[in-house]
């Protein structure tokens, strides 16, 4: 009887986890936009997102990979926000990417946005297979957070920590200076 139940349990868990990953994998749309009053935020699965990880413009891309809940992420925002403010002119395109949970849109996301009044294009990566589309955005990448991925049509590189500003300036600088 023992067996049963714990047979029981084990396929409960089991089925609510399949559950989940099918009603994730049913949010995720390419492009699709949720939206709270006036902010929206742009969700995208790892095809979608390529796009954006992959441009041959003549711009600068500074990607941030980040979640409200990291308490890194959170304390190197300002460093993106400053560096989107002396860079908007400049050909320099920051985008934060959000890994937060899709169903934390309006209720953590949205609000964090708000609350921080963040400038730079947000967008949430809302694709469950991580261990298939991390090393897709860098081989380096051991999927921590924060993570900047900065690159141009001539350079790319990849950066798994968090930055001071003056460290993140030295950085776009160098982009910059290939382009």
């Amino acid at each position: 009887m023992k067996k049963l139940f714990i047979y029981s349990i084990v396929l409960l868990f089991i089925s609510c986890e399949i559950k989940s990953n099918k009603e994730l994998s049913s949010i995720v749309n390419d492009d699709k936009i949720e939206s709270n009053d006036e902010i929206k935020i742009e969700t995208h699965n790892f095809e979608s997102l390529k796009s954006l990880l992959n441009k041959k413009d003549d711009k600068t891309y500074v990607i941030n990979f980040w979640a409200t809940w990291c308490k890194p992420c959170v304390e190197e925002l300002p460093v993106f926000e400053k560096l989107y403010s002396e860079y908007k002119d400049k050909n320099v395109d920051v985008i934060l990417v959000s890994l937060d949970f899709p169903n934390q849109i309006d209720n953590r996301l949205i609000p964090f946005i708000k609350e921080h009044d963040l400038q730079p294009r947000v967008v949430l990566m809302a694709d469950p297979d991580q261990n298939t589309w991390i090393p897709k955005v860098s081989e380096k990448w051991s999927g921590a957070i924060p993570a900047t991925l900065i690159y141009n049509k001539d350079t790319r590189e990849f950066y798994e920590q968090s930055f001071s500003y003056e460290l993140l300036n030295n950085e776009v600088s160098k982009f910059l200076k290939t382009n």
